[in-house]
């Protein structure tokens, strides 16, 4: 069993209890009063024995993120968070609101090894995985901070989920689970730089979770020139896992696709995605590059946004546009934690 109670589904209450000699309705309580209650200490859940509260402090202690930081956004409310671990290692994630819905993207990862080019989180590599109790906690932080729970979680901050698959899974079926946070699984998106074991596992996990997967170029020399996973795992390849994830869970997936000035976003390039994508059962999602400080490509201009957007449209590829949000947050990933290492390394003259 694990050990912090942020990583424990409710049959592994139930199995808790049960070991422990406490009767089968406290299993309830307990998720009760952390998750709707959304206690912050064990000796807040004034429910249950005192005994027992001493049980669970000593054995299951709650996990905690600690803010070190927070980035508004002007007037469209997206905000970015920096939680410490309890190691002093620091993650990101961002509060988005649209629409009368709240979007929360969450980190797997403390940075990441993938080393997408325009990532800001894979510029200083991964320092480790965050546990599923790191992972729920995240959105338990902001859900005390904003007084409400997120109705989407998008699994897209820092780290590739795939690379810290069981925790993610485990943390992702607690945030789905009706007994708890209650997120539906279809409102729950991984998102993948094309890390194909990931998704053939996840085809046979038997959830309606959603799938996006950062494909960022049409050819094989594009796309290994901005993501060296296409090293591992060229497109055809990646294709065909995702083919097999739609055929498995009917679900559609979403491909990223970051337009970035003459190096991705020509009309023959959409010609090429269009190749690609026709006939399958797939949405593309286009997105402006966000600038990088540690990566020279620029954003192409509107103009050549709308055609390239225009050209898959009129092929009969569901597309939409990213609309810009959230720059004054640094809400590219990796860009709050980055930029306060170093400013922390500036203080300390290192930088």
């Amino acid at each position: 069993m694990a050990s912090d109670a942020y990583a424990l589904l409710p049959e592994d209450w139930a199995a808790f209890c049960k070991e422990a000699g406490f009767p089968a309705f406290r299993a309830k309580q307990i998720v009760q009063g952390l998750y709707k209650d959304r206690i912050q200490d064990w000796s807040e859940l004034t429910t249950l024995p005192g005994a027992m509260r001493e049980k669970l402090e000593a054995e299951l202690p709650l996990t905690t993120l600690k803010e070190v930081t927070r980035t508004p956004s002007g007037t469209d409310g997206v905000t970015k968070f920096l939680l410490e671990a309890q190691d002093g290692e620091r993650i990101e994630t961002v509060w988005i609101p649209a629409d009368g819905r709240v979007t929360q993207c969450i980190s797997s990862q403390v940075g990441c090894d993938m080393h997408c080019a325009f990532c800001a989180s894979g510029q200083l590599g991964c320092v480790r995985s965050l546990t599923a109790a790191e992972i729920v906690a995240e959105v338990m932080v902001l859900s005390r901070e904003m007084g409400q729970y997120p109705n989407n979680i998008v699994v897209m901050g820092m780290g590739e989920p795939f690379v810290n698959y069981d925790a993610v899974i485990r943390a992702l079926r607690i945030l789905n689970c009706q007994q708890g946070i209650n997120i539906g699984a279809r409102h729950i998106t991984l998102s993948t730089c094309g890390i194909v074991p990931g998704i053939e596992r996840l085809a046979e996990e038997g959830v309606q979770f959603e799938l996006s997967v950062s494909l960022h170029a049409p050819n094989d020399t594009l796309r290994s020139q901005l993501m060296p996973v296409n090293r591992r795992w060229k497109i055809n390849e990646l294709l065909a896992a995702c083919d097999a994830y739609t055929a498995a869970t009917g679900r559609i997936i979403t491909y990223e696709y970051t337009l970035v000035r003459n190096f991705n976003d020509r009309l023959s390039h959409a010609a090429e995605l269009i190749r690609l994508l026709r006939g399958r059962k797939a949405r593309v999602n286009l997105i402006p590059l966000s600038p990088v400080a540690e990566f020279k490509g620029e954003t192409p201009s509107h103009a050549d946004c709308l055609a390239f957007l225009d050209a898959l449209l009129k092929a009969g590829i569901h597309t939409t546009m990213r609309r810009s949000r959230g720059k004054q947050a640094d809400a590219a990933c990796g860009q709050l934690r980055l930029r306060k290492i170093k400013e922390e390394q500036h203080g300390n003259k290192v930088l």
